[in-house]
């Protein structure tokens, strides 16, 4: 089974394939505002590079948000397509969950601007604290009163070191928990707002 693997819901680009539950290959890297441009071509590059054809994809999973208004569309659209065009499954996942660090209790941060980030806290497949906006002092408040946990995501507008982890690992491990879209056209990016 071959599942292919696509978030851009922050700065990064991350296109994967993971073949029976294992990461194969992966490009992930920064490309704040140019996600749209680079996508397709990296998602054609991975798939050449590794002999995959439309007829073996098994499924496709995306980060769905919160992040970056235009970056959660990107990666959703192109993963829409390909399910309705291969008439394949659909599985969708927080982008802050699959920040998430393997062995600790996580609290996974986006810069979400104007001194606030999205914030998900995660312990495995587990949802600690469900996805939400916090103000950035709010946030290290938590984080402080919260020490054993570990910090995911890129927290340099916090004035701290996080883990930046690779998304396309944790999508593959998340796969087997995760629920089939029935409704492809439906599924939405996740957008919070105060």
């Amino acid at each position: 089974m071959i599942s292919i693997l696509l978030d851009s819901s922050d700065k990064y680009l991350a296109v994967g394939i993971a073949k029976d539950g294992k990461l194969v290959d992966s490009i992930q890297y920064e490309a704040w505002q140019r996600q749209s441009e680079m996508m397709i071509t990296e998602l054609e590059s991975i798939l050449k590079k590794n002999n995959i054809t439309r007829f073996d994809i098994s499924n496709v999973v995306c980060g769905i948000g919160p992040g970056s208004y235009t970056g959660v569309r990107i990666s959703l659209t192109i993963a829409k397509v390909m399910v309705m065009a291969l008439n394949i499954p659909l599985f969708t996942v927080s982008s802050l969950h699959i920040l998430k660090d393997d062995k600790l209790p996580s609290i996974c941060v986006i810069n979400a601007r104007s001194g606030r980030s999205y914030v998900g806290v995660y312990e495995n497949e587990t949802v600690i604290l469900k996805d939400q906006i916090m103000k950035n002092d709010e946030l290290i408040s938590y984080i402080n009163e919260h020490s054993n946990y570990a910090i995911c995501g890129d927290v340099n507008h916090l004035g701290i070191d996080g883990k930046i982890s690779n998304v396309l690992e944790q999508m593959t491990m998340l796969l087997p928990h995760l629920k089939e879209e029935t409704n492809h056209l439906g599924v939405t990016p996740v957008y919070m707002k105060d």
